[in-house]
């Protein structure tokens, strides 16, 4: 993709999933990459295994999200690497939720700090690198946010994990309007249920077997996604091609939220095998 290569980019929640997903795309196209996550890197995922933090053009560091401190630390120690940044991909979160009246605070409270504070302080810091650090050559930046498509509609228990994406969502398109005037770009992914370690911990619980099938049933191309299918979306929206995009809350979801089937495909023997 036009844009990426020889740039300077932040991606969070690196250590796994999405995040890891988009670290390792943003490399293939030639970028430089600052990933950061509360975990360390798993073990095959450390800097002897040879990808992709291993590379000169790569560095990782400790990052809590909901921590202002950590993030200032963080954003600094990538502009020390990159000397400016051009772009970032917010993936860092979590999933948890439930019925309101079951919620506990401290979980509400936790859900939020990291979905929704860390996204807010993720892209202040970024958005001020930006502005301190102007591009004079060609474009300023672009920042991705990981949203959710339970960020675009409700479901059943999803309160904090729904609310907290659905703010994030709307943070997105005011951030585009704030900074579009500077020639920053702010554009949210929102994936449907991606085959991931926090979907698994999520669908791995006792009779919950039949939900799994239904939430892929939801999903029109019959499969869950590929933390690779949102690394190409992030890329795409970072990337000199879509220059033209801001403010935009991409559904990237195997057709989860085009509209409901209620088993007419079949009938019409159109569902495949």
């Amino acid at each position: 993709m036009r844009g990426l290569n020889g740039r300077c980019y932040v991606v969070t929640g690196a250590a796994s999933g999405i995040g890891w997903a988009c670290a390792s795309r943003l490399v293939e196209e030639g970028a430089r990459v600052v990933g950061g996550d509360l975990v360390a890197l798993p073990a095959g995922r450390s800097e002897d295994s040879g990808w992709p933090f291993a590379e000169a053009s790569c560095a990782f560091h400790h990052l809590d999200v909901g921590d202002e401190r950590s993030v200032r630390e963080f954003v600094d120690a990538a502009l020390q690497f990159g000397g400016r940044i051009d772009g970032a991909v917010h993936a860092a979160g979590v999933a948890s939720g439930g019925p309101v009246h079951l919620l506990p605070n401290e979980e509400w409270e936790r859900v939020l700090r990291v979905n929704l504070t860390g996204t807010y302080l993720v892209a202040k810091h970024i958005v001020q690198s930006m502005l301190d650090h102007p591009n004079l050559e060609g474009p300023q930046g672009s920042l991705v946010t990981v949203a959710s498509i339970e960020g675009l509609e409700g479901t059943a228990g999803g309160s904090a994990y729904s609310a907290s994406k659905g703010g994030v969502v709307l943070l997105t398109k005011s951030m585009a309007i704030d900074y579009a005037g500077r020639g920053i770009r702010v554009n949210a992914v929102c994936p449907g249920f991606i085959d991931t370690p926090m979907t698994a911990r999520v669908f791995d619980g006792p009779g919950l077997e039949e939900v799994r099938a239904d939430a892929i049933a939801e999903h029109k191309l019959r499969r869950l996604g590929r933390p690779e299918e949102i690394a190409s979306a992030a890329a795409f929206l970072l990337s000199d091609d879509a220059s033209f995009i801001t403010g935009h809350a991409l559904p990237v979801d195997g057709g989860y939220t085009t509209g409901r089937d209620h088993g007419v495909t079949e009938l019409m023997g159109l569902a495949g095998e």
